[in-house]
């Protein structure tokens, strides 16, 4: 009985070379492959079925070692358990241990790095990892992803909700995001601490009673005239990218940015690409004739196939604090902003006409917010967006006794 178990010796081990199966007892053997390499394996009777199960190479597991290996796997046999179904579950319960040591900011890189592709503004990455950096880092950065809870996400939002509303608002969503992202690869499960509906929304104030929204202020609509008045009197390309801007209600970034390829003249239509958009819808746009206006005089004055309203820079578009110094410095309107005539335009489409509420915040490439309405809508209105641009240019233009 003695020779049942523990037969082999350590320079039994060493000298092997055969290839085959070499019984210490008990379940345990060596086994010599082909090609000369030598490990351990428990061999085992499992309902009624042969079963095999590696302990690991002889040099990284030495006898004694893989005898007590061994001994464990007969103990679960004895419990009614299947050693290679347990080390299989230790396997899993070890790798998701190790993924849910991931820190907050590991996982921030990595969903930064996945998602970036689909951002449609280059910087978008660059502006996710400095809110995070400067905002949640410092409490929840080397922690792990796991361990963030309610607690820990109102420390970082608390200190500037009051004052900092609009950031605190990108941190919170973007912390959220991340954390489900976190959740959906298996790196920690439970609720997002993060989520506002339904949770922070009952720990934090609704931004709009915190703050106010500060609007870009405007000049009145009834000034209009007369401003496009002066503007036109003036030279360069700055006041023409103003002055369509004013006259497609269109955000100066789309104007500064356009190029000539993006209009039909015949058509009178103004394409602007969806990566340009806020919305990252693309965007058509009616051109009335004071508009039409302003691109031909520019075609004479700018060299084709580039910008519609070059900058200094050569290869470069003009810039909106180009305009914005216009209209502040040279022009003297310094209570106001280049953003805020297009509320001018809405204040006047909502006071002074009877188009509908929907056709004005089509003009101005708004996205419905109601869901089911955005459903139905199939259209873009362009066919009545156009006779209020051409209304707008009249009023526009009234200062001149155009009809």
């Amino acid at each position: 009985m003695a020779r049942s178990v523990k037969r082999l010796k350590a320079i039994t081990v060493a000298s092997k070379k055969k290839p085959g199966y070499y019984n210490d007892g008990a379940g345990l053997y060596l086994q010599v492959s082909k090609s000369g390499s030598k490990s351990w394996v428990f061999r085992f009777m499992l309902n009624g079925k042969a079963r095999e199960m590696g302990l690991g190479s002889v040099l990284a597991v030495p006898l004694e070692a893989a005898r007590k290996k061994a001994d464990a796997c007969r103990a679960l046999l004895d419990a009614k358990l299947d050693p290679i179904e347990v080390r299989n579950a230790d396997d899993q319960t070890k790798r998701l241990a190790k993924l849910q040591s991931l820190t907050f900011r590991q996982c921030a890189e990595q969903y930064i790095d996945s998602h970036k592709a689909g951002w449609r503004n280059v910087k978008q990455a660059d502006q996710w990892l400095s809110s995070l950096k400067t905002y949640a880092f410092e409490t929840i950065g080397d922690i792990p992803v796991q361990n963030v809870d309610e607690t820990l996400v109102m420390n970082i939002l608390q200190p500037i909700w009051p004052t900092k509303t609009e950031t605190a608002t990108r941190v919170r969503s973007r912390i959220e995001l991340v954390l489900d992202w976190a959740r959906a690869r298996k790196y920690r499960d439970g609720e997002n601490p993060a989520r506002w509906r339904g949770h922070l929304d009952k720990l934090l104030p609704k931004r709009s009673k915190v703050k106010q929204v500060r609007h870009h202020p405007a000049l009145p609509y009834a000034e209009l005239p007369t401003f496009l008045s002066e503007l036109r009197e003036r030279q360069g390309v700055a006041p023409r990218a103003l002055e369509f801007t004013i006259l497609t209600a269109a955000r100066i970034s789309e104007v500064v940015n356009a190029t000539w390829e993006e209009f039909d003249l015949k058509a009178k239509t103004w394409a602007v690409p969806g990566s340009r958009m806020k919305s990252g819808r693309p965007h058509r746009v009616p051109l009335s004739d004071p508009a039409l206006a302003v691109l031909k005089k520019l075609q004479a004055e700018v060299e084709p196939g580039g910008f519609v309203f070059p900058g200094w820079k050569t290869g470069r578009p003009l810039t909106g604090m180009a305009c914005l110094k216009l209209l502040k410095e040279d022009m003297k309107r310094d209570g106001f902003t280049v953003h805020g005539f297009r509320s001018s335009f809405r204040d006047w489409a909502a006071e002074q006409t009877n188009y509908p509420r929907d056709v004005a915040e089509a003009a101005l490439a708004h996205v419905i917010s109601d869901k089911t309405e955005a459903a139905y809508r199939r259209g873009d209105l362009f066919e009545k967006r156009a006779k209020l641009m051409k209304d707008w240019a009249r009023h526009c233009a009234k200062v001149h006794g155009h009809g």
